[in-house]
């Protein structure tokens, strides 16, 4: 965790200029781009000495106060300073990693079949797929049909060739998915699971070290996404992410569309088109 520490802190600095954070021009030649470590300590009231120590995890585990200083002085947003208060979170011994299988409910699944007309499926730790709508299983791949190891999200977009013509934007899509799991790492430090999906996309995926080594962070939200299916063309949907209550680690992802738009029309057909597969 201190490397992950370190190299977090190093990202978020390196992205803010001493115009963007408020100070003056100093003359010093600049070796790295971004804030010098004093210049962080400055804006957070701090010693060098100790912001330094708290860059290598030498430092203990800072006050709320301290934590509150640096996230504002590095101008994160919610999730970066969620994930920074992880990453300076005392470690956890190995064997509280979450091991037990996630499973959803079954008020959730029929929730599921009732959002006939919009995909709509349930995310779990490291973009886990726990259960999937039959338009979500169209839309993007059939998880069902794969072995339970392989039903996840990232691996699907990273792995799939399929998913690089399906997904419009393939890149900013696939980007995300591994900020979402950066923000994973930080929460579940001693998962081996999503340890081994991150060496597996680190040998398999070449886009994968690029992102992965910027140290972004998101949490799932809501936003846009564009797909293109080989039978209806393309689908805009508007995607809201839910937490559902009884389990922080699940995630009710919805792919909404609007009402008499030509991806309503679209997946009306797909639904009629693919309900034989179903029967």
């Amino acid at each position: 965790m201190k490397s992950e520490l370190a190299g977090f802190l190093r990202s978020r600095r390196a992205r803010i200029t001493p115009d963007r954070a408020g100070l003056p021009e100093d003359g010093r030649a600049r070796r790295v781009p971004g804030l010098r470590r004093d210049e962080v300590a400055r804006l957070a009231g701090m010693s060098t000495e100790y912001y330094t120590r708290l860059e290598q995890g030498r430092a203990g585990t800072p006050s709320p106060e301290v934590v509150e200083a640096l996230a504002r002085s590095l101008q994160l947003d919610p999730a970066e300073r969620e994930h920074l208060i992880d990453l300076l979170a005392r470690p956890k011994p190995a064997r509280s990693a979450p091991t037990a299988p996630q499973r959803v409910r079954p008020g959730l699944h029929l929730m599921l079949q009732t959002l006939e007309h919009v995909p709509a499926f349930i995310v779990g730790r490291r973009t886990d797929i726990l259960a999937a709508n039959r338009l979500a299983r169209e839309v993007l791949t059939d998880f069902d049909a794969l072995p339970v190891p392989q039903r996840n999200l990232a691996r699907y977009y990273l792995l799939d060739p399929e998913a690089r013509h399906r997904v419009v934007d393939w890149e900013q899509i696939a980007a995300e998915t591994v900020a979402m799991l950066r923000f994973e790492a930080g929460r579940h430090p001693n998962d081996r699971r999503l340890a081994d999906l991150v060496g597996e996309f680190t040998l398999r995926c070449p886009e994968f070290s690029t992102w992965w080594n910027d140290h972004r962070v998101m949490r799932r939200t809501h936003g846009t996404k564009r797909y293109h299916h080989p039978e209806v063309g393309e689908l805009h949907f508007s995607y809201e992410s839910l937490q559902p209550p009884g389990d922080p680690d699940q995630t009710l992802a919805v792919y909404n569309v609007e009402p008499g738009s030509p991806t309503a029309d679209a997946l009306r057909l797909l639904s009629s088109l693919t309900a034989d597969h179903y029967h």
